[in-house]
């Protein structure tokens, strides 16, 4: 990834292997959109008072020209996120279509603002 990229681990232990995964998501984002600036993503288990239950966590915060997009993966309610890796692969998915999103809407705020010769011709006369 080009941009800058920041991984934090909250409330858990730093796991090398999560974070590769993370790198390698945040890379594969810019297939989609090859203007972000920067990443955030933040990896978080619940307090550690609490024992039954556990779900991850997983807030990406990208930069890009103009705007922040984050996503925010709180899924407490969902047995799926007991595993961290989870968490994070649905948090990239989320990712991946807001930049997706995000890429349509400039593409077509920039086809909208280009007019034809004949537009212009027709507003001259």
């Amino acid at each position: 990834m080009q941009s800058q990229l920041q991984i934090d681990f909250s409330n858990m232990d730093h796991s090398d292997a999560l974070e590769s995964d993370i790198r390698a998501r945040a890379k594969k984002l810019e297939q989609f959109f090859d203007q972000i600036i920067s990443c955030h993503v933040t990896v978080a288990a619940p307090h550690k008072h609490q024992s039954k239950g556990i779900t991850y966590n997983a807030r990406i915060a990208m930069t890009v020209p103009g705007k922040e997009l984050v996503v925010n993966r709180d899924n407490g309610s969902d047995p799926a996120h007991e595993d961290p890796y989870v968490a994070v692969r649905d948090a990239f998915d989320s990712a991946r279509r807001l930049l997706q999103n995000h890429s349509r809407k400039i593409r077509d705020h920039s086809k909208s603002s280009i007019r034809t010769l004949e537009e212009i011709e027709a507003d001259e006369t």
